[in-house]
């Protein structure tokens, strides 16, 4: 998978922002290291010059909780160099939704605040 990005590519999500091959392989490392079977459903892709976006859905289970499987929307925006290389890819979804509501404890706050918004 690196191989599609440029030596150089940006990966950010709500919850980081890093630079290059190595700190991008961490991400997706971590990813499989926390999360049970985790994966992207893509429903929708949009081509504009240079740039794709993706809207996606992700399922997965937490390996810490051993939660039931969960899963949430999001888009991926990938802007590409002339190479076909990915230089930019920023992921936009709501770690709330994704992740907090479902957490032991603080999951029930959360969802207690959503209902009271």
């Amino acid at each position: 998978l690196l191989q599609c990005y440029s030596a150089d590519a940006i990966f950010k999500d709500p919850f980081q922002e890093v630079r290059g091959h190595a700190q991008i392989k961490h991400i997706f490392l971590k990813m499989f290291d926390q999360l049970s079977n985790p994966q992207f459903k893509v429903h929708e892709c949009l081509m504009g010059q240079n740039q794709v976006a993706f809207l996606w859905d992700f399922s997965f289970s937490m390996r810490r909780w051993n939660t039931a499987p969960q899963s949430f929307s999001g888009v991926s925006w990938l802007t590409f160099d002339e190479n076909f290389l990915v230089v930019k890819h920023h992921d936009y979804w709501d770690p709330a939704e994704g992740i907090y509501e479902h957490l032991p404890i603080i999951g029930p706050i959360m969802r207690g605040l959503k209902s009271r918004a």
